[in-house]
């Protein structure tokens, strides 16, 4: 090994790329053809790279040189950081085009996720440099996020009112339908349930965190009520018969398919239409993947199949 002074000098992105090339063609020769250098500088830069890693690379007792177990290792990382350097050109032109280093999505619990993930899968290709930031929120926190600048856009469920600057455009309306598991006595009623039956059973709602919607009753009959802040054990609840509430239809009809949970029929009101808004702030100027992505979202209409709506 070469003397231990150069050791510990941080290599250069370009000796990584020369043992990465040397590695690939499995010569120095071809290396430096495709390279367009002379093998004598090829193989200097590697037994300089080799002095500064304290490492052997290479094996060079056969005709062609191989790698060592202390090679292949450094390969890695060498193909690491020259990824990481093509990240970082790709995203510094992608900046000084306008284009975002980061795009953060509000959306609201009740959306059907999976009609999302297409959009995001072409996100990704287009704008392979940019990061999204995705945040989830009950009724009043995607509202909250925008306009707190937390998220560049949302998709918000419904709000009596939009405060400014916030900017809504109708995206959608989900159906919310009322069940229960089968064994919850309401389950055991036949045809539509009076309100006054309704009351005397305890009802899972779903609280929201913010004060936004503070006042704003969607489907609440019960006088016993439990507030529960997240859907997903909302949901485990109403399968373990704690309660009868409403979800979307599009998160329990595989259990109403498959016997979890059975689908309860209020007098007054069948199902709930719960809307949903692409909103963003209309006194900022959005880049580029931002309005490409609160373009696409606009496409995603209709999120139920005709024969949930209410």
């Amino acid at each position: 090994m070469s003397d231990s002074g150069d050791r510990g000098r941080t290599p250069t992105l370009d000796q990584l790329r020369v043992f990465a090339a040397v590695a690939d063609a499995g010569s120095f020769s071809l290396a430096a053809q495709q390279l367009g250098r002379a093998q004598s500088a090829i193989s200097y830069t590697v037994t300089n790279l080799e002095a500064q890693l304290g490492l052997t690379l290479f094996e060079r007792t056969r005709r062609r040189p191989v790698l060592t177990e202390a090679g292949r290792v450094v390969l890695a990382d060498a193909r690491r950081v020259d990824g990481h350097m093509h990240e970082l050109l790709a995203r510094a032109e992608g900046l000084t085009m306008g284009l975002e280093a980061e795009v953060s999505l509000g959306v609201d619990v009740m959306f059907p996720i999976d009609r999302l993930v297409g959009v995001l899968e072409d996100f990704a290709a287009m704008f392979p440099t940019v990061t999204l930031r995705l945040r989830m929120g009950p009724m009043g926190g995607v509202l909250r996020l925008v306009l707190e600048r937390e998220c560049h856009l949302g998709i918000a469920g419904p709000s009596e009112s939009w405060p400014d600057p916030i900017a809504p455009n109708y995206l959608d309306a989900i159906s919310l339908i009322n069940v229960a598991a089968p064994q919850h006595p309401l389950s055991r009623l036949d045809g539509l349930i009076p309100t006054r039956v309704l009351r005397d059973h305890t009802q899972l709602i779903l609280t929201d965190r913010t004060h936004r919607t503070e006042g704003q009753m969607y489907g609440v009959y019960a006088t016993r009520a439990w507030r529960i802040g997240d859907l997903g054990a909302k949901h485990r609840l109403l399968i373990a018969g704690l309660g009868w509430g409403s979800m979307p239809h599009h998160l329990v009809a595989t259990d109403l398919a498959e016997g979890r949970l059975k689908r309860i029929r209020p007098a007054d009101r069948l199902a709930v239409e719960y809307k949903l808004h692409r909103i963003t702030r209309a006194d900022t100027h959005p880049g580029p993947a931002t309005r490409w992505l609160h373009e696409r979202i606009a496409l995603l209409a209709p999120l139920d199949p005709p024969e949930w709506k209410v």
